[in-house]
């Protein structure tokens, strides 16, 4: 991780994304009060158990939302992309608890970590900021929601093209970069399970894999 000063490029990064949903006063004071810090591909961001002090919103880059079991297993939730933020952090950082899930960078990307009295006195001051936390609640409880139906009523097959096609969406490729490890880590599965599924998917047309590559052939 390394921390950068605001200048233009944060300022460039928020305007672009952010210039139908915030108005300028807003943008102005997010990247005035915002540290903004760059991790690496697999650097973790948030850890399970870390104290929330801050509020992370995502400049560029992709990241992966886990949690775990008692045994230490992960599973992933959802992925985040430039202009989200986990709202669950919100929820953990004004309540002083300690983080339940795991954030970890996808690939290098740029957050903007705020602080928490500033987002609560947003939330207050500009009705746009309520209507976007409101929203990211709403939108990630669906995913939330959506992952629990993946588990209970998807068979393994189902789960892992769900999986890739979530990852091909967020990366913009269907070139999909990762060992069977990692994705059997992010399913909650085993390496083998997954060797196996990706042989029968192969198979049937759906896609191309190698040990460290796989290739969608429809999304």
């Amino acid at each position: 991780m390394s921390i950068i000063p605001f200048d233009i490029t944060c300022y460039n990064h928020l305007h672009s994304r952010f210039q139908n949903v915030f108005n300028e006063e807003l943008i102005n004071e997010i990247c005035y009060n915002g540290q903004l810090k760059v991790f690496n591909t697999d650097e973790i961001i948030i850890n399970i158990g870390d104290k929330m002090e801050y509020f992370p919103l995502i400049v560029s880059g992709t990241l992966k939302i886990l949690t775990e079991d008692s045994d230490g297993k992960e599973l992933l939730l959802y992925y985040l992309e430039m202009g989200d933020t986990c709202a669950v952090t919100l929820n953990l950082a004004t309540h002083g608890s300690k983080s339940k899930i795991r954030a970890i960078a996808e690939d290098q990307c740029e957050l903007l970590f705020l602080p928490i009295v500033k987002v609560d006195d947003w939330m207050v001051k500009y009705k746009e900021w309520r209507h976007f936390i409101m929203e990211t609640y709403n939108y990630r409880l669906n995913e939330m929601l959506d992952a629990i139906d993946t588990l209970a009523f998807h068979n393994m097959e189902e789960r892992l093209m769900k999986y890739l096609r979530d990852k091909a969406m967020v990366t913009g490729s269907v070139e999909i970069q990762g060992t069977h490890f990692q994705i059997a880590n992010d399913m909650h599965s085993s390496r083998v399970v997954i060797s196996r599924m990706l042989a029968k998917l192969e198979k049937d047309g759906l896609l191309t894999h190698s040990r460290n590559k796989i290739i969608l052939h429809k999304l």
